[in-house]
């Protein structure tokens, strides 16, 4: 829509709107005429929610997921198996898997995955802080849930190298998620079963 035919504020919020992934220009068109009709209250709630985000969320000082205070809610129960570590890309992909209700274990978060043709390194992830929590002792598995393509599968094998010297069992996710899937959008029963039959890494 152009200028002429919107607002200035308008205009802007559609604009801001087509930033945010899989928004287009039609998405952004109908959500912010939603907002606009929408009452004062769910339009402050919505702008609320967003800056308590950013606000208040940071990582997690031990595993790197989403948390609010020092530790994330999974790090601070103590009902988990600290024993068994699960490796994953992003926050996004620890929640598809715990979704299925088949991890008895912690996390960690590796926050990307080895990919040198954009210039992202083993060192630009928090593979260092993963050989510091398994060295520190209590670890008997980690578990490569990195996503089943070339990046993924180049990262676990970093990981596993870099855990090599460590004696604890380094298991990879079954290949019931297809080579070139993303974790994120695999479903529960598929999840379910690629965690049931991992595999030695």
């Amino acid at each position: 829509m152009s200028d002429a035919r919107t607002s200035g504020p308008l205009h802007r919020l559609m604009d801001e709107l087509k930033r945010l992934p899989g928004i287009g220009a039609r998405s952004a068109e109908r959500i912010a005429f939603h907002l606009l009709k929408a009452p004062r209250e769910e339009a402050a709630a919505l702008a609320e929610a967003i800056l308590a985000v950013k606000d208040r969320i940071r990582p997690c000082s031990r595993c790197y997921n989403l948390a609010e205070g020092e530790l994330c809610a999974i790090c601070a129960d103590g009902r988990r198996d600290g024993g068994q570590i699960v490796v994953v890309e992003q926050p996004k992909d620890l929640l598809a898997l715990e979704a299925t209700g088949a991890i008895g274990g912690v996390y960690h978060v590796l926050m990307g995955r080895v990919a040198p043709l954009e210039g992202i390194q083993p060192g630009d992830l928090t593979i260092d802080a993963l050989v510091r929590r398994v060295k520190a002792g209590g670890v008997r598995e980690v578990v490569l849930a990195t996503n089943p393509n070339v990046e993924g599968d180049a990262t676990a094998l970093h990981i596993a190298a870099a855990l090599a010297d460590t004696g604890v069992q380094i298991t990879r996710l079954a290949r019931g998620l297809a080579p070139g899937s993303q974790i994120e959008y695999a479903n529960r029963a598929m999840l379910e079963e690629a965690i049931r039959h991992r595999r030695q890494a």
